[in-house]
């Protein structure tokens, strides 16, 4: 109980004291002369008015929509791919390869949207970007990319995939590490080639990880990360209809009006939708395969 006393006060400090800001989402709230607090106690209470910009606007479907699509693609791809390459590279006997190759795969992890925006943009940059100077050399018509909406589902996509496959990779092989090595060893003695191996008994083996990956990235389907749609299509205007989701409305909004009661609220209906989605995916599974539910 001693040495779990830092972390219990970490999560009362960072995750159960902050809890009290929900209430913000129902308030017009202000920052005033008399500080946080007195602001926070003072503001006048408005019910559910600051839900409504999220559903009365023109972009409620869209954003709503781009969130849920991108988000169920990166929920099948953080499965498809991860798992993919962690079966390669545990196939690989030669070790200082296989970590090579592993590092390889896990550093574009450690960089931020920011740096991989810079390097896209070196790339598709309309007048110095290395491919329209290629499309240029070759006698073609350079491409507008940052006006263009068509590529850009596919463009953010891949390179999220890219840089999150790395994480998911790690976890796999962890998995992959831990089967008994005698499944195997009695596969082999009875002629199974390695395909046969992987079909019946490592992807057997892996369901449960993989199904309680899938059910925890269902609980956030409702959010959307900032930096991806954000920076990496430069918060283009005319890329709005494929590049905008929830949380990049919010920003626009928060710069735009300054309300940080409508911008609470967009947190609180991500976290109840994200729950709700959590709860439910677990209890299908749950009806499904009780073993492997998450609780």
């Amino acid at each position: 109980m001693i040495m779990a006393t830092p972390t219990l006060v970490w999560f009362l400090l960072f995750s159960f004291l902050p809890m009290l800001g929900v209430l913000i989402a129902f308030k017009n709230f202000h920052i005033s002369g008399g500080g946080f607090i007195n602001s926070f106690l003072n503001s006048p209470w408005v019910g559910f008015k600051n839900f409504e910009f999220l559903f009365s606007t023109n972009e409620a479907f869209t954003i709503t929509r781009n969130t849920l699509l991108y988000n169920l693609c990166f929920i099948v791809l953080d499965v498809a791919v991860p798992v993919t390459f962690a079966l390669m590279l545990h196939e690989i006997r030669n070790r200082r390869a296989a970590k090579a190759y592993q590092t390889i795969l896990f550093l574009p992890y450690f960089l931020s949207w920011v740096v991989v925006g810079s390097f896209l943009y070196a790339f598709l940059s309309p007048d110095k970007g290395i491919i329209n100077h290629m499309i240029t050399q070759s006698g073609g018509t350079p491409v507008s990319w940052y006006t263009n909406t068509k590529p850009w589902p596919f463009l953010l996509i891949f390179i999220r995939t890219w840089k999150e496959m790395g994480y998911g990779t790690v976890i796999y092989l962890a998995s992959l590490a831990g089967i008994d090595t005698t499944f195997y060893e009695a596969a082999v003695i009875d002629g199974a080639t390695k395909w046969q191996q992987i079909k019946f008994i490592t992807l057997p083996l892996l369901r449960s990880i993989v199904v309680i990956m899938m059910i925890m990235a269902t609980g956030k389907i409702f959010n959307a990360s900032f930096g991806l749609f954000y920076q990496i299509p430069r918060d283009s205007g005319a890329l709005y209809s494929v590049t905008n989701v929830i949380d990049t409305y919010v920003y626009h909004a928060m710069m735009g009006m300054g309300e940080i009661g409508m911008s609470a609220a967009a947190a609180l209906f991500q976290s109840v939708m994200g729950m709700i989605m959590l709860l439910g995916s677990n209890w299908l599974v749950s009806k499904v395969d009780n073993e492997n539910a998450l609780f």
